[in-house]
């Protein structure tokens, strides 16, 4: 990759604390990285610890990326110490508190900065972090902002928000067309609603949107292969320089950083990759539900059945079993023994990139978060998709409707939404089988579908490489950042400049303290200075 244009040029990137929004962030400080710039990633000290690995893989590759650390003040709502992260929260209890204290390290940021020898020339920020706004006005630092999810998902809730849709029609079920919106799109509010759309953090929702209208620009982790006519209509309705700069996932990052992204593999990744070395090229199926997303404990076994009955070999990261139901009935059941030539159980976190990097690798049973989604993509692995909640059905239809890569299993609406007596299930176990077997099809429909996700592949890479859409939107960037930067320099040395010069007038009216001032005494100071 050629290493141009960034120069000097400091990032200070703030993911939100969540591993799905961190992830991208670190991919993309070793992107900055690489094309000559410096990085610092501010995150808090768990989750600087759970990334430090992947950073100091950089560090050994020559990139300047860095790690401070912002205390988080998650005790002050609440929550346990030590609790820093989106997946560690335990209940729906938790999030408000959450929220309130992410918002809360709005102080912690800008000690942090003001302790620097130099402001840094830019911030990225997590499009959840709006509080960081406030804190680049104060300091005239230049702000970026960097959204997570697909752009379709964003265009979709933006066109729905500003046509009224939300306010206008009470059932969450209710179908409808999402209102000028690029491709035809049926929805409703229960699979399309905002991050923020839920009582008690409405102030939070207006800080959000407060902040994207007032940013410096947009980064999107996308590529425009996949996304270029939903990436131009965002830049269009927001009117805001747009920058497609994904998949980051596919930035040529080293098999050590590979398998250190994210969460630290519960397995060895040598053992899983001699398991894949003895099946046959795209035969098996990999189920991941990321970090935050959970089965209710009878829709995982319903899913294990149905499994064992698709007769497929499958690697399955289940972190469910921490669930005492799910753990009593795979361990009374017998089911890891019946499925032990083809079906391997990881109890908890796997290789996810290594595993589908592997040629046997044919099929992704996913919840279509969207970093899991680009790395199907990335690696020409179709899936099966699972949505749970916000922006995964958004993925879903676009992996399945909009590209062709993909299968439904059958989810219809967020688990929230489904009544008690359904237990959480919403796809039984002859419904896993039917669409496990579409899936990993061998036949016309099957080879058109994984040629489809191999081209998308090649795409994906394509975009990352020099003359490649998403280099050249990152190239165009860096330029942006460079000159802005420049100009908000001038303009703090100018603000700073002008205080100087106002020392001696605010001394000597300090000196007639002991004195009435008359209007005429301040006129003649002013006066005297501005001569």
């Amino acid at each position: 990759m050629a290493m141009a244009a960034a120069g000097e040029l400091h990032f200070l990137l703030v993911p939100l604390v969540a591993q799905g929004h961190i992830i991208p962030m670190v991919d993309l400080a070793r992107y900055l990285a690489a094309r000559g710039g410096r990085v610092t990633v501010v995150t808090t000290p768990v989750n600087a610890t759970r990334n430090r690995a992947v950073v100091e893989g950089a560090q050994r590759e020559g990139l300047a990326v860095d790690l401070a650390e912002v205390a988080f003040p998650g005790p002050e709502f609440g929550l346990p110490e030590g609790v820093e992260n989106m997946d560690q929260l335990v209940d729906m209890n938790m999030y408000l508190g959450f929220f309130k204290a992410v918002w809360r390290m709005e102080a912690g940021l800008e000690g942090y900065i003001r302790s620097l020898p130099r402001r840094p020339d830019c911030i990225v920020a997590d499009a959840c972090n709006p509080w960081t706004a406030p804190v680049c006005d104060r300091l005239g630092i230049m702000r970026l902002v960097m959204h997570c999810p697909s752009t379709y998902f964003l265009l979709a809730v933006h066109c729905l928000t500003k046509h009224g849709m939300y306010d206008r029609i009470a059932d969450e079920l209710e179908l409808f067309e999402i209102p000028n919106f690029p491709v035809c799109a049926v929805a409703n509010k229960a699979t399309f609603r905002r991050f923020f759309q839920w009582p008690g953090v409405e102030k939070e929702e207006r800080d959000v949107f407060e902040a994207e209208a007032t940013a410096d620009g947009l980064l999107i982790n996308t590529f425009r292969d996949i996304e270029g006519i939903f990436v131009d209509g965002y830049e269009a309705e927001l009117g805001r320089r747009t920058w497609a700069i994904g998949p980051t996932c596919a930035a040529g990052m080293d098999a050590y950083a590979r398998d250190r992204r994210g969460n630290r593999a519960d397995v060895d990744a040598d053992w899983i990759v001699s398991w894949l070395d003895a099946r046959p090229p795209a035969s098996v199926l990999y189920i991941s539900f990321g970090s935050i997303a959970h089965l209710q404990p009878k829709q995982a076994i319903e899913l294990a059945r149905g499994l064992e009955a698709s007769r497929r070999p499958f690697i399955w990261a289940i972190k469910e079993v921490k669930n005492a139901a799910v753990r009593e009935w795979l361990d009374g059941d017998g089911y890891e023994e019946r499925v032990k030539d083809r079906g391997l159980l990881v109890r908890g976190w796997a290789p996810q990139v290594t595993i589908l990097s592997h040629p046997a690798a044919g099929g992704f049973l996913t919840h279509c978060g969207w970093n899991a989604t680009l790395e199907a993509l990335s690696h020409g692995v179709p899936a099966l998709t699972w949505p749970n909640f916000s922006d995964q059905f958004s993925s879903e239809r676009l992996l399945v409707d909009v590209l062709g890569v993909g299968v439904r299993s059958g989810v219809r609406m967020p688990s929230l939404f489904l009544p008690p007596e359904a237990e959480g299930v919403q796809v039984n176990c002859a419904a896993v089988e039917k669409a496990v077997a579409e899936l990993m099809d061998t036949g016309a429909d099957g080879k058109a579908r994984r040629a489809r996700a191999k081209d998308l592949a090649a795409k994906a890479r394509a975009a990352m490489e020099e003359g490649g859409s998403s280099h050249a939107d990152l190239t165009d960037l860096i330029h942006y950042v460079s000159e802005l930067s420049k100009k908000k320099r001038q303009e703090r040395e100018a603000a700073d400049a002008g205080e100087m010069a106002l020392l001696p007038f605010a001394a000597e009216l300090g000196d007639k303290s002991g004195e009435q001032i008359e209007a005429e005494d301040t006129l003649s100071v002013v006066q005297s200075y501005a001569a």
